[in-house]
């Protein structure tokens, strides 16, 4: 499994209470620790295709959820000073409104659809984040294929470009969820853990907030080079 930083929002905020924000000053040390180490920071598009070429460089996924505004004021500028990009994955039916799935802490604004656009334009990959922000797992068929299916549906439309790339909301998957990412066309989709279903359509990815500093970072980075050789353990026992 390749490297993916998991990111939600960039400001500074006073009230954080499920830990999602990361200051601009401290996701600035993040990408610079990034950079000196000769890692490059790449949208999933990106890392998959490079990874399929068989290229060798030190790419690390980028990943924001939830496709908050301050991505275009605090995040752009920095990956761009660094040649990084990432990938944003917005939730469709929500684009210019709040973050008004978390019950507690501050309410953010979202990108706009004219936003949306013209980071596409711009090279940044939008992926999907489902319709609502609902988590997936044991809803109603049909609920599942508006979240999975319409979402794409709607932000093809928009951008006039096919949507690769899913993100499960919460990281939450089960195996009907990843089915019907499968079916909906996608050619890749985002969870958080190491699970059963892990693979291209349930990547895991490391959360990074706001306490990660150098030794943090440097830490994560090798608790999920441990689980790689785990779980690459375990296929050879299963294959063998």
């Amino acid at each position: 499994m390749p490297w993916i930083l998991m990111y939600h929002s960039v400001a500074d905020e006073d009230e954080d209470p499920y830990l999602l924000t990361v200051s601009p000053e401290r996701f600035a040390q993040q990408m610079r620790w990034l950079a000196v180490r000769g890692w490059r920071g790449v949208s999933i598009r990106e890392l998959l295709a490079a990874r399929a070429a068989g290229r060798r460089e030190r790419l690390v996924g980028l990943t924001f959820d939830d496709g908050y505004a301050d991505f275009v004021r605090h995040v752009v500028p920095v990956l761009s000073e660094h040649g990084f990009t990432a990938t944003a994955f917005v939730v469709t039916e929500r684009l210019g409104d709040v973050n008004c799935w978390d019950a507690e802490g501050p309410r953010k604004p979202l990108l706009t659809e004219r936003q949306v656009c013209e980071l596409a334009a711009a090279g940044w990959e939008i992926g999907s984040h489902g319709m609502s922000h609902l988590a997936l797992p044991e809803v109603p068929p049909g609920v599942l294929r508006a979240e999975v299916e319409g979402s794409r549906t709607l932000l093809t439309e928009l951008l006039g470009e096919p949507v690769r790339g899913f993100c499960y909301p919460y990281g939450a998957v089960d195996a009907a969820a990843s089915r019907a990412v499968q079916r909906a066309g996608y050619d890749y989709a985002v969870a958080i853990r190491h699970t059963s279903l892990a693979g291209r359509y349930a990547l895991p990815r490391c959360y990074v907030g706001d306490r990660d500093g150098a030794w943090r970072l440097r830490a994560k980075r090798g608790r999920h080079g441990l689980r790689e050789v785990i779980a690459d353990l375990r296929r050879r026992g299963a294959d063998g």
